[in-house]
């Protein structure tokens, strides 16, 4: 009896985290200002109904959090989707679930610290990216490692100074509008430059909901909250909610300031990247550019913090329940460090390989969506079985139990066919390797 008391000692997370804590997380790891380097195409391929796109982007992006908010009451786990799945459709499922969102938990802090690592090369040139990508992997590593409300805290600081960068482009942007006027109609970024048209903002929803991942690393915290699941759902739902309302708000704006149409973006591609950037250099200046930047710089690193940790909860939880080796699941002082570790080791393989090469950004940025993607269609699959199919709530409801989640999943299912084809392949590819180490494991009975 000591013995088991002494190992689910090893084996438990510390409950240390306020409402504010998981909002902080779940911010950093989206990025107040994500939409900067997206601005120009989503632009380009909305006809001009940039902020449009991201409203609808919202209402898509909420189907997933209410599954979310559902299923961390159901199962207030370290897991996220992998205990959802588990919990609600079995063991299979929930390992193809944590299996899937594994690969966007590794390689999308991989893609924000090469990020980092490329705007601080060109702040500081004479030091080449990989450097720094690789700095700041061991700097937020570190602060990993102390504990999750030690790096809740510097992340908490560094969450307030994106927002105060973003307040100072609201009001500087303001200030050019007012004082100059606009380049383009007032309404245009609902309506469009050139001509509504449907299909184009649908066309450039599909690349907008990828500024949303990252808020479900909230539900990853579950077991380390204080005052039960319904916090992490209030946070996760009330997360998407802000950084819905900062998107809107900044790429509303910057349209406004963007002094070629979107029909000149759709023709000169290699002008969208830094359309955000070119469009407050004409308007505002320089500094604010400057600013951004390195607003950008700090905020990436952190976003692969919040990314790192929420992946290392990921590992600890299918250690625990030994669909991955044992050892993830060992914590000391009720931090996963051996999980951690091994995600970070992971991260800075894949981070610092591509901060290498010249088209290394663009292998990690093509392939990163597709895993979380395809575990979020298994979450919504999962409030259907665990409430409609098995109905562990009593008789489910129509709307919440059947219609939502599957309205998300067909979005989700949507956004995945436009997804590019190596991302596809590299889905399969995986899903498939997955899929063999199930095999080999053997599938135990379902939870629950």
């Amino acid at each position: 009896m000591a013995q088991e008391a002494q190992v689910g000692e090893h084996e438990s997370l510390r409950r240390n985290l306020g409402f504010r804590d998981l909002v902080v997380y779940g911010l950093l790891f989206i990025a107040p200002m994500a939409p900067v380097g997206v601005f120009g195409t989503l632009d380009a391929k909305s006809h001009g109904a940039v902020a449009l796109v991201y409203v609808v982007a919202t209402v898509a992006m909420a189907f997933t959090a209410f599954s979310y908010a559902q299923m961390v009451r159901v199962a207030p786990k370290a897991g996220s989707v992998f205990t959802y799945a588990r919990t609600a459709l079995g063991e299979g499922p929930g390992f193809v679930a944590g299996w899937m969102a594994m690969l966007d938990y590794l390689l999308i802090p991989a893609v924000a610290y090469l990020f980092a690592g490329i705007a601080m090369e060109a702040l500081v040139p004479g030091v080449d990216r990989w450097v720094w990508t690789g700095l700041a992997v061991v700097l937020t590593t570190l602060l990993n490692l102390w504990g999750v409300r030690a790096a809740a805290r510097v992340g908490f600081a560094v969450l307030a100074m994106e927002i105060v960068v973003l307040l100072v482009f609201v009001v500087s942007a303001l200030v050019v509008l007012v004082r100059d006027g606009t380049r383009r109609d007032w309404w245009s970024p609902l309506t469009g430059d050139a001509g509504f048209s449907a299909a184009a903002v649908v066309g450039a929803v599909s690349v907008a909901v990828l500024s949303y991942l990252g808020f479900d690393a909230i539900a990853s915290f579950a077991e380390e909250v204080t005052g039960g699941s319904a916090k992490v759902a209030r946070a996760v739902l009330f997360c998407l909610a802000l950084a819905g309302v900062l998107f809107v708000a900044q790429t509303w704006l910057v349209a406004l300031l963007e002094p070629m149409s979107s029909a000149e973006l759709a023709a000169n591609p290699s002008a969208q990247g830094s359309a955000f950037y070119d469009a407050v250099d004409s308007a505002v200046g320089d500094w604010l550019h400057d600013l951004v930047a390195v607003s950008k710089a700090i905020g990436a690193a952190f976003a692969a913090l919040a990314g790192q940790a929420a992946g290392g909860r990921l590992l600890f939880a299918m250690g625990r329940e030994r669909r991955l080796p044992h050892v993830l699941a060992r914590t000391d002082s009720g931090v996963p460090r051996v999980a951690l570790l091994v995600s970070a080791t992971v991260t800075m393989i894949a981070a610092v390989w591509a901060a290498r090469r010249d088209d290394g950004l663009d292998h990690l940025v093509s392939v990163v969506d597709i895993g979380a993607l395809t575990a979020f269609v298994l979450l919504h699959a999962s409030v259907v079985g665990w409430f409609a199919v098995r109905r562990m709530a009593g008789p489910p409801r129509w709307l919440p139990h059947l219609v939502a989640p599957a309205v998300g999943a067909a979005i989700l299912v949507a956004v995945i066919i436009e997804a590019a084809p190596s991302a596809q392949v590299v889905g399969v590819v995986w899903l498939g390797v997955g899929l063999i180490v199930l095999a080999v494991q053997g599938v135990r009975r379902p939870v629950g």
